[in-house]
């Protein structure tokens, strides 16, 4: 099968024909419809990401068909499945009680082991695996492995956003568009910041009551003001110091900031301003992709028409124009997100 193979830090991925994947017993093997560039991705093609190393072959956000089943799979060839990133083993303590992005036995396709920048993955665990619905395209669907699944929990996992309330979106690439959708379908009303403006444009067209550039002034008061004393809850979504601190600093007392951007690298130790925590008696929550259980309250949004993801996607791309996409992130990305939809190319 064709691949997109990492083999050196910073420079293009390179195309080669490898051998298919071996179907595990507890999972399967799927036909890659469609997979996204995510910016965790770049981070793995850096060097940045400590798991990620020389010869992988990344890609987590992932929509396929099955061609192959184990033995103890659960599922049979020819049904189309989303997977979220990380392949929790579904019995530990972490698992049982539903906090499988927790779990400290985890599968990790596209960081520690093959990913999907390829025409073919080996997905085991399938217990972690959901059919797609026959009202959502794959090119989609792809998203739902991280950055739509990701922002949801952070919102209503994490940081229990409600209607009314000011959601502060600091970043807004893929995550954070998602969380500007989903927190709009929730009821919040949103604000975004980038120093990207056509990125705020977007932003606007899709509903921000507010959009602020990061360039210009100091953001935190800005969004206090325009928020009547700050936002309920702010998202981070790059991981790193200024957009944290601009985070946690815009919140009003008692507000919620929500780590999503990945902190790693050079950033994953920085300086925060812990006195904004300690003085507005913030709350800080980490969050790291979605529990696969969750699946059912955002597709049954997406099925109801509540939610509509088409504006995250920007760009279908071929397997051979992921080292562009991937440089992109060096800069300012453009607005939207690409999505591998040919494998042979």
């Amino acid at each position: 099968m064709r691949a997109a193979v990492l083999r050196e830090y910073n420079a293009p991925l390179s195309i080669e024909d490898v051998s298919d994947p071996d179907c595990p017993p507890d999972g399967v093997v799927l036909k890659v419809l469609a997979c996204g560039i995510c910016r965790s991705d770049w981070h793995g093609w850096t060097g940045e990401h400590p798991r990620v190393k020389p010869g992988q072959i990344g890609g987590h956000e992932y929509c396929g068909e099955v061609v192959e089943a184990g033995a103890d799979a659960q599922f049979d060839k020819g049904d189309v499945l989303i997977a979220p990133f990380i392949l929790a083993c579904g019995t530990c303590p972490s698992c049982r009680a539903g906090e499988q992005t927790t779990c400290p036995d985890q599968r990790l396709p596209g960081f520690i082991e093959p990913g999907a920048f390829a025409e073919y993955i080996a997905v085991p665990r399938d217990h972690n695996l959901s059919r797609l619905p026959d009202s959502l395209e794959p090119k989609l669907a792809a998203g739902l492995g991280c950055r739509v699944t990701t922002a949801w929990h952070a919102l209503t996992g994490r940081a229990a956003l409600q209607a009314g309330e000011w959601l502060a979106v600091h970043g807004t690439g893929g995550i954070g568009l998602s969380a500007l959708i989903l927190g709009q379908a929730l009821g919040a009303r949103v604000a975004v910041v980038d120093i990207v403006p056509e990125k705020l444009d977007l932003a606007r067209a899709l509903g921000a009551e507010a959009a602020f550039d990061a360039r210009q002034g100091d953001i935190a008061a800005e969004i206090r003001e325009a928020t009547g004393g700050g936002a309920h809850v702010s998202v981070e979504a790059l991981g790193i110091p200024e957009t944290v601190n601009a985070s946690l600093e815009c919140l009003r007392p008692l507000g919620r900031h929500v780590q999503v951007g990945m902190p790693v690298g050079h950033t994953a130790r920085m300086e925060v301003n812990m006195a904004a925590v300690y003085a507005g008696n913030l709350a800080l929550y980490g969050t790291r992709g979605m529990p696969p259980w969750r699946y059912p309250s955002l597709l049954g949004l997406i099925e109801a028409g509540r939610v509509d993801i088409t504006p995250l996607i920007a760009r279908e791309v071929r397997l051979s124009d992921v080292s562009d996409e991937l440089a992109l992130f060096n800069g300012p990305a453009p607005p939207g997100t690409a999505v591998i939809t040919d494998f042979l190319n």
